[in-house]
């Protein structure tokens, strides 16, 4: 769904409702809805955005980390290219917690 620029729909999708997600070592957000409406935020901004997972996803019990390549247009003119890592921690069927990874200086 990510890769198909879905991700808020991924959000409300795998996310449990208390989910949470933090941008490196930024400020926690939590709650699912919250989640969704921050990522539709974002790409409302964007004019264009490609995503693409750098596979193998790896995995060990509830923990899985995801190496993603973002690269965003925005409608101000402004471009974005993220090369991160996302870290998973699952709750059965559901993600409860994500963190970033990325350098915040990349463009």
């Amino acid at each position: 769904m990510v890769e198909s620029n879905q991700h808020d729909a991924a959000i409300g999708r795998f996310y449990a409702e208390d989910a949470s997600m933090q941008e490196n070592g930024g400020p926690l957000r939590t709650g699912r809805d919250a989640l969704v409406a921050n990522e539709r935020k974002i790409l409302a901004a964007a004019k264009e955005v490609t995503s693409r997972c750098v596979r193998p996803v790896l995995s060990d019990g509830d923990t899985v980390v995801i190496h993603w390549i973002f690269d965003f247009a925005f409608r101000d003119g402004r471009t974005l290219h993220v090369d991160e890592l996302a870290h998973q921690t699952w709750r059965g069927e559901k993600i409860c917690r994500e963190r970033f990874f990325y350098d915040p200086t990349a463009r």
